[in-house]
């Protein structure tokens, strides 16, 4: 400090309460250096990346879920086209199981028979069984929960 009443920052002495004072005024107070600001800075950009990659991270984590979704939902989509492309001698109705069978020459069709219904020997190749559900979309029997039976 110089005898001319200037501080080193370049402005004027303050001469209010201390509590006003826009810096410091008692020797056990930390200096509000120049390479202290950087060193706060510095810390406040680290924690910020750390943050922000986090974030970062949770959201390319949900992005590869909802793509997951998507291909199931895709993959859903073809598989029920391909049931009502199949042949059907009869009106498919909400609620009731078919079964899928394919041809020697591959033509595919739906049958109301399961393989243990034509004896354990059904005479073509056995597919799958789905459930036709209101919506048109097919359910594979496999994933059918049973909600009423009791044993």
């Amino acid at each position: 400090m110089s005898d001319d009443g200037f501080i080193k920052h370049g402005g004027g002495r303050h001469e209010g309460p201390a509590r006003t004072s826009p810096y410091p005024l008692s020797r056990l107070s930390a200096p509000h250096e120049l390479v202290d600001v950087a060193r706060e800075i510095q810390q406040a950009d680290a924690l910020l990346g750390a943050v922000t990659g986090g974030k970062l991270a949770l959201i390319a984590r949900q992005i590869r879920s909802l793509q997951e979704q998507a291909r199931q939902v895709l993959d859903a989509a073809r598989r029920d086209g391909e049931l009502h492309r199949a042949a059907c001698n009869f009106k498919k109705r909400p609620g009731h199981v078919y079964h899928l069978y394919r041809r020697a020459d591959g033509g595919r069709y739906l049958s109301m028979l399961s393989p243990e219904e034509w004896g354990g020997s059904p005479p073509h190749a056995f597919e799958g069984s789905y459930r036709l559900e209101v919506d048109m979309s097919w359910t594979p029997a496999d994933e059918i929960e049973d909600h009423g039976e009791a044993g």
